[in-house]
């Protein structure tokens, strides 16, 4: 195994542990929805960690289909639902959190395999993180605006480095990288990354709403469904 092979190994690795204990971390924080779509990145890297030592083909379809689900709904639709609890003081009830999660599977499901989809597939997937990215940037401003300047700064250099990965997912093969290998390397590492910066940012601005709310500026949370 040459050695490119190796750091993508250690790459996926690291995506499988923060996915995983920052999914939890959320879990904790009854964020269902982030923790849900971290653990769905948590599966999707470890059938890719099975097929890399594999070589079985069954492992790389789930992963696939998993990497569907979190670009085109996961994290443009799911994750900024469960980063406005933090933004909005918006908290969706379980129910809404559960049909959220069948919808995206289902509409996964349709752009997966949807053969009229082929052609425009790319296309919505680049659209759907670059609004992902617009509301980031929004959240780093927030991060910004509450004097959380590290935290902001964390958030835009995830921002970027996942935009840059997204733009360049299905138009752009690096030289020499015809296996995609190197190109993945970085993916993992920005999607790892992605999550502690949103988990940490998260904390940031849940500290100073409650803050606010020691200072009877906010109510509570408000569960509009």
């Amino acid at each position: 195994m040459e050695l490119k092979h190796y750091l993508y190994c250690f790459a996926d690795v690291v995506l499988i542990a923060t996915s995983f204990i920052y999914g939890v971390k959320f879990l904790r924080k009854r964020n269902f929805l982030l923790g849900g779509e971290l653990f769905v990145v948590t599966f999707s890297a470890t059938n890719l960690l099975i097929n890399a030592l594999t070589d079985k083909q069954v492992f790389l379809n789930l992963s696939l289909f998993c990497d569907a689900f979190s670009r085109s709904f996961g994290i443009p639709v799911i994750a900024i639902v469960g980063l406005m609890a933090v933004t909005h003081r918006f908290k969706a009830s379980i129910f809404v959190d559960v049909v959220l999660f069948v919808l995206a599977m289902a509409g996964t499901a349709v752009v997966w395999s949807a053969d009229f989809l082929v052609g425009p597939k790319p296309y919505f997937y680049l659209v759907m993180w670059t609004l992902f990215s617009i509301y980031l940037a929004y959240v780093a401003t927030k991060l910004m605006r509450v004097g959380e300047k590290l935290q902001s700064i964390s958030v835009i250099f995830a921002l970027v480095f996942a935009q840059a990965i997204a733009s360049i997912y299905d138009f752009y093969r690096i030289p020499g990288d015809d296996d995609h290998v190197i190109f993945y390397t970085f993916a993992l590492l920005a999607w790892s990354y992605l999550g502690v910066a949103m988990y940490y940012g998260y904390c940031a601005l849940e500290r100073a709403q409650q803050g606010l709310n020691r200072g009877g500026v906010l109510s509570g949370p408000r569960h509009d469904l």
